[in-house]
């Protein structure tokens, strides 16, 4: 199976040298989670799989598979444990090849045991859903956890699936399962974002402390770090997440997700060249969209639409490569095209992504797509749905805010614009100051 960048165009004059970098994180939006947190190497493999994983670089983790199963090259669960190893590396990497990799190792395993290989299919699962293919990663999910009903790993990817095909209350179930199998720090991880997503942020914030307890690698230390000190700054507390990305960085150095989060935090301290810097390093591990975004955005509130316009070129050559090679463009993606390219495409997008994963984010780039393209009446029955789970989330109340506006609908917009500042008041550097004057403007005219 070619890899997504083997058909990529031609790259331009400008810019050229970073799209064969960010042409691989077409791939990556859900991988974070789907791979980070989960513990997915199978029971029989749990020693190989800590060293692996407590190694400084997942290169470490792959030489080593790689090496046993030239030594072992009939053994399944050789390759299986291989073709997880590419995928963790993936996570640091953004390199699409390793997909490809890490599906010719599972490919591998599948054909030397065919039937009960509930290691090679947790892995096909989660390979399938760190290339945002949810509907497949859902069909190897339910044959592992056939094969093997007490695999937490295969939980979990079960789990991850259904969540982000909008099945929410199948996805707490399973992940009920998963922690009543092996209650360690991927499930409690788990159950922290499905607290999350129904806005107890106070519950998501316990179980997430519980999975730091429980993190017996720097990864998993690292991984929960992340999401505390996102817990921290999306409630509008950027100082305790400045310290808990800091803290995280100490323990896995260089790692993107942490990077990004601790330049968040400094650019709603006001931080601006720490911010930068931040990004930059972030990016140059792993150029995902949201990074570029993030950095982008930060220059043009800076003043810098120079240095803004670069990281959004990096963005427009991520979306030629996503169109020549047909992927499914997900939520930064259509956003951006909103904002910055044709918002009648945005909605083209936004539709198209919609019908491969229906979760809470993609309603609201869809809605907000809609919304660009001057179709409030429809943008609002999606900005409703993005919150419907009742989500925190201040950008998702800052777009329906804007919608309601749009309709005319003034006290509705000010309810959600005090909504999104009281959630957080730095939530965008660009946004939140615009939420701040469009809400003294309705409530001067009160």
């Amino acid at each position: 199976m070619p890899g997504p960048t083997d058909n990529a165009p031609t790259p331009p004059a400008r810019g050229g040298g970073r799209l064969r970098n960010t042409a691989v994180a077409l791939t990556l939006g859900a991988v974070l989670f789907t791979v980070g947190a989960l513990g997915l190497a199978p029971p029989q493999q749990a020693s190989t799989t800590r060293s692996a994983v407590a190694a400084p670089r997942s290169t470490d983790a792959v030489e080593a598979r790689r090496a046993r199963v030239r030594k072992l090259p009939a053994d399944p669960a050789g390759w299986s444990s291989l073709g997880m190893a590419y995928v963790q590396q993936a996570r640091s990497t953004a390199d699409a090849a390793t997909y490809t990799r890490a599906e010719t190792a599972l490919r591998k395993s599948l054909s030397l045991q065919p039937s009960g290989n509930f290691a090679a299919e947790t892995g096909m699962g989660a390979l399938e859903a760190a290339r945002h293919h949810f509907a497949d990663a859902l069909t190897w999910a339910q044959r592992a956890t056939t094969s093997n009903p007490y695999s937490a790993p295969a939980q979990g990817v079960l789990a991850d699936a259904l969540t982000q095909l909008g099945r929410y209350e199948d996805s707490y179930t399973v992940v009920q399962r998963m922690t009543d199998l092996r209650p360690d720090s991927s499930a409690l991880a788990r159950a922290s974002y499905s607290w999350e997503l129904r806005g107890d942020r106070a519950r998501a914030r316990d179980l997430m402390n519980k999975s730091f307890q429980a993190a017996g690698t720097p990864a998993e230390r690292a991984f929960a770090l992340t999401h505390l000190a996102t817990l921290a700054l999306e409630s509008g507390d950027p100082r305790t997440a400045l310290d808990l990305a800091g803290t995280g960085l100490v323990a896995l150095p260089g790692d993107a997700a942490l990077l990004e989060t601790r330049a968040r935090a400094h650019t709603a301290l006001g931080q601006r060249a720490p911010a930068v810097a931040d990004f930059t390093a972030a990016i140059a591990a792993a150029p995902l969209p949201q990074y570029l975004l993030g950095l982008a955005d930060l220059q043009r509130s800076l003043g810098h639409p120079q240095k803004a316009e670069e990281q959004y070129d990096v963005l427009r050559a991520q979306e030629r490569v996503r169109r020549a090679t047909g992927g499914v463009a997900d939520v930064d993606g259509v956003l951006f095209e909103a904002d910055h390219g044709d918002p009648d495409t945005a909605v083209t997008m936004g539709r198209a992504a919609l019908r491969q994963r229906p979760f809470i984010a993609v309603h609201d780039a869809f809605a907000w797509a809609l919304h660009r393209a001057g179709r409030d009446t429809e943008a609002i029955e999606q900005a409703h749905l993005a919150l419907a789970l009742g989500t925190v989330s201040a950008p998702f109340h800052y777009h329906r805010a804007l919608i309601n506006q749009a309709l005319g609908r003034t006290e509705a917009a000010r309810k959600d614009l005090r909504r999104a500042l009281d959630i957080d008041p730095h939530f965008h550097p660009v946004d939140a100051p615009r939420a701040r004057a469009a809400l003294s403007r309705i409530e001067s005219d009160r």
